[in-house]
């Protein structure tokens, strides 16, 4: 079990968009993620008359790495870190360390 998911809604904690709030869009595999308005950046591209796509500057997200974000907590409106409990039924589920309270699914 991965401790952030696709649409937790996540703070970055490093780099140039510290303090930043957005959801997870997209995880790859290799410990990076896509969060929606995070770490923009700038693309030249030619444009392709085929594909009907013009040219210019575009601007798009890229990956961030999950060790800079940190999974957003709303009852503390702050980032909080994610632990993980069993129940009695066997399954585990992701709780919030500083409340212990159960992220919703």
């Amino acid at each position: 079990m991965k401790k952030i998911k696709k649409n937790d809604r996540v703070v970055v904690i490093a780099g140039r968009d510290k303090g930043k709030t957005g959801s997870v869009t997209r995880l790859l595999d290799d410990g990076r993620a896509y969060v929606s308005g995070i770490n923009i950046i700038k693309r030249h591209t030619k444009g392709n008359p085929q594909l009907n796509q013009p040219g210019g500057i575009i601007e798009k997200e890229a990956p961030i790495q999950l060790s800079n974000i940190s999974i957003y907590n709303s009852t503390t409106n702050k980032a909080d870190k994610v632990g993980f409990q069993i129940l009695d039924s066997g399954e585990r589920v992701r709780v919030y360390k500083s409340t212990g309270v159960k992220i919703d699914e």
